[in-house]
């Protein structure tokens, strides 16, 4: 079966740019990969962030579903211990009104902000954890349409509005939680292969297959996918020109600093030391980039090794148009049915 390619979109804040350019960037985006042919494009949330601007994903997806044509558009994801799952159901309910049989709901329990920030959203939750969340999602599903059991308090109320077509929801996560709770709810699971490295996913969807339960009566049998971050360019050198300025962002991130993207020119000034040096070595080596044809090649055997359908790449560049570029030789690379004739805009 040929290998299901979609984009995640962090809505990432480039340097000399503001944040709100990084918003209309991902809408125009999310416009391109609509005529390359690609099947899905998902949107992360952050909150406190100078990196990412994507704060509240469902508001930019209104934007994605009134322009555009074919394409899935979805969350990956929505921190629904921040929120009320009723009100999560009633957005992404609307969501599908404006674009039946197209809305991905993906829910994660991490907060996608630091600890503060996440009190500041939503003070109970963060006193009480993640502990809540299988219950959450099972009421959100219940509110998407299934129904919440009979000796639910809340069981008469309905999420509107209310048609034929509900969004189809996905776990997403870095470890071995959300695959279990995944596999028992019978529910399509991502990993989030571009936050560790690939550590933790071969157990992670090892764990979701072989615990997967289809009597839950959602899937027949386990979907997976992967995020993973990948970059392509017309050569491998100009690749892995462009990946200096993620590798310099996350020398940052692993200190806990979240700095606007760096632009190839701040990255190639950067006083990086020696150890710092070999560090950024160390994530070229791991990192998928290069030619389009050694990425797609990358992407078919990791998915193949790791059993998964799909794969969502995340491509942060500074440069908007080297980014649509590589979004464009991707599409070509896998022969999506629109790469052939959408040009660069």
């Amino acid at each position: 079966m040929a290998l299901t390619l979609s984009i995640l979109d962090q809505s990432t804040i480039a340097s000399g740019r503001t944040a709100d350019a990084a918003i209309r960037e991902s809408l125009a985006m999310a416009q391109f990969a609509d005529r390359l042919g690609y099947a899905r494009y998902w949107l992360a949330e952050h909150h406190n962030s100078q990196s990412h601007a994507g704060a509240a994903p469902e508001i930019l997806l209104a934007g994605i579903a009134a322009t555009t044509q074919r394409i899935r558009l979805g969350s990956a994801g929505i921190m629904l211990p921040h929120y009320a799952s009723l009100k999560v159901a009633e957005q992404f309910r609307v969501l599908e009104a404006l674009a039946p049989g197209r809305v991905d709901l993906g829910v994660g329990r991490a907060p996608g902000s630091d600890g503060r920030t996440a009190y500041a959203l939503n003070p109970l939750a963060a006193q009480q954890g993640a502990d809540r969340f299988p219950a959450q999602v099972q009421e959100l599903l219940g509110w998407l349409g299934e129904g919440l059991p009979d000796n639910h308090p809340f069981r008469t109320i309905r999420a509107q509005p209310e048609g034929p077509t509900r969004p189809e929801v996905w776990m997403l996560g870095s470890s071995e939680y959300g695959a279990q709770l995944a596999a028992y709810l019978g529910l399509p699971y991502c990993f989030a292969h571009f936050i560790t490295d690939g550590a933790g996913a071969a157990e992670a969807l090892s764990l979701y297959r072989q615990t997967f339960r289809p009597e839950a009566g959602r899937l027949a049998a386990p979907h997976a996918a992967l995020g993973v971050f990948a970059l392509c360019a017309e050569t491998e050198a100009e690749a892995q020109r462009l990946f200096l300025s993620r590798a310099v962002w996350r020398l940052s991130r692993d200190r806990g600093i979240y700095p606007p993207l760096p632009s190839v020119a701040e990255a190639e000034a950067y006083p990086a030391t020696p150890a710092e040096a070999a560090k950024m070595e160390r994530m070229r080596e791991r990192a998928i980039i290069g030619t389009p044809e050694q990425v797609r090649a990358r992407l078919e055997s990791l998915a193949a090794e790791m059993g998964a359908e799909e794969i969502a790449v995340l491509s942060p560049v500074h440069d908007p148009a080297a980014r649509r570029e590589s979004v464009r030789l991707l599409a070509r690379a896998f022969d999506l049915p629109g790469s052939a004739k959408a040009a660069v805009p």
